[in-house]
């Protein structure tokens, strides 16, 4: 398994520059960074090859997570929105191509988060997520990158909740580099037991995201990690595993997570570093066992 955390545990806005985090991860002694997709298309030529040239530099995997605007979802009603997501998509995942990202997770398939005050259709978007999913998986394969679907608990998206749903979700697209994602977040309101959902994923589990059930880091919670743990090792899980902890409030990030309240304890930057350290050596011996 190869370790990382996403960026935003230190951010407020999703639109935050990633390129001062990479070696900030790096001498933390992550192997991965997960970068937020969504303004990636904002940047220039040349700050794509200094991200990716900073990378390589500091022996750092990239991947990319994204929760797509409604105007830009590929499983709505609306033609000219799938049109528009399509597009989006395609230019997407050609500047993260540049940046040798293999891997975008998120609502790929529908859009985040979901507006629930309007008519909900979970029957038709999830055949147009599924048409529009398996149509664009032909354009990622050519770029060399896996699109994994990612398991949202029910405040956040109506359309796959379980791990169950994400594997028929992703057996109907019928392409081999759409894969399941799984988040210990969701899986504490939606599952029945983390193990029988990692195993119920098995070989389509293409990312796995960690975090507490108070949204604090691996460690600071109660979810049952060494269960978790057995079960990864138990199907042979060998890619990515980022932690994705949201601890402060403010901000684009603190508003669309519902942070409400300090989880950090008021920590300043050395201590959030401290804490993100801690977790990245329990989360090698409790997923890892290493």
């Amino acid at each position: 398994m190869k370790f990382g955390i996403y960026y935003s545990y230190w951010e407020n806005s999703w639109g935050a520059d990633c390129l001062p985090y990479i070696e900030r991860v790096a001498k933390l002694g992550f192997d991965v960074i997960e970068i937020a997709a969504h303004h990636v298309n904002s940047f220039s030529p040349a700050h794509l090859d200094e991200i990716g040239r900073c990378a390589r530099d500091n022996g750092i995997i990239m991947t990319a997570g994204l929760g797509p605007k409604e105007s830009c979802n590929l499983s709505s009603a609306d033609a000219d929105v799938r049109k528009a997501g399509r597009a989006f998509f395609e230019e997407t995942l050609s500047n993260i191509a540049k940046l040798d990202i293999h891997s975008i997770g998120g609502a790929l398939h529908s859009y985040w988060p979901v507006d629930f005050n309007k008519p909900l259709d979970k029957k038709g978007d999830w055949a147009r997520g599924v048409e529009g999913i398996s149509s664009l998986a032909d354009f990622a394969a050519d770029l060399d990158i896996n699109l994994c679907i990612e398991v949202l608990n029910r405040f956040e998206n109506h359309v796959i909740n379980t791990a169950e749903e994400g594997v028929r979700f992703v057996t109907e697209t019928g392409k081999s580099n759409v894969k399941v994602m799984l988040d210990t977040f969701h899986m504490n309101i939606e599952e029945d037991s983390f193990s029988a959902a990692i195993r119920t994923a098995g070989p389509l589990l293409g990312h796995f995201h960690t975090g507490e059930n108070n949204r604090r880091v691996p460690g600071k919670g109660r979810l049952p990690w060494h269960e978790i743990g057995t079960a990864l090792r138990e199907i042979g899980y060998e890619g990515t595993v980022v932690m994705e902890p949201f601890v402060k409030t403010g901000g684009e990030v603190g508003r669309d997570i519902r942070v409400w309240r300090d989880l950090s304890n008021n920590a300043s930057d050395e201590q959030m570093d401290i804490d993100a350290r801690e977790a990245l050596r329990f989360s090698r011996f409790v997923l890892a066992g290493c």
